[in-house]
């Protein structure tokens, strides 16, 4: 089972992280991929007169720093996310800095899933998403699977 993990099977603590600045392109491409059109991310009279106060990313846009990470480093290449379990606590507006970080929970023995906290802070370190979640491995081509 061991040959399947990229990087070697993941251990209980590890962490892995990457951070990325968001800007306005992100709300476009974003947009082009899901339709969503909520003007809380377009229209700057609408998105002032919200609790937020200015425009504001879709929350596709900050999770996807996660996806990044497991596919990139931990568990690593071959890896998708079975469940995932997230709060989104404030907000991410163009031009923040945000890093995704995950922790190692639990690692099966039997199949290759893994069990991981997710977080997503700003660059002044507030905590914009937390959760949990459940990722497969499988063996890509090339690798050592």
């Amino acid at each position: 089972m061991s040959d399947v993990w990229p990087h070697g099977k993941p251990q209980v603590g590890e962490t892995a992280e990457l951070s990325r600045t968001i800007g306005p392109t992100d709300i476009r491409l974003f947009t082009q991929i899901s339709g969503d059109r909520n003007p809380l991310h377009y229209d700057v009279e609408a998105a002032e007169s919200s609790q937020f106060g200015e425009i504001v990313v879709q929350g596709g846009v900050t999770s996807a720093v996660l996806n990044a990470v497991v596919a990139e480093k931990l568990p690593g290449p071959g890896t998708v996310f079975l469940n995932v379990n997230w709060s989104f606590t404030a907000p991410v507006r163009p031009g923040d800095t945000i890093t995704g970080r995950v922790q190692v929970d639990e690692v099966r023995d039997d199949k290759p899933i893994t069990k991981l906290t997710t977080t997503v802070s700003r660059d002044d370190g507030t905590t914009v998403l937390e959760g949990t979640a459940v990722c497969f491995t499988m063996a890509m081509p090339g690798s050592n699977g």
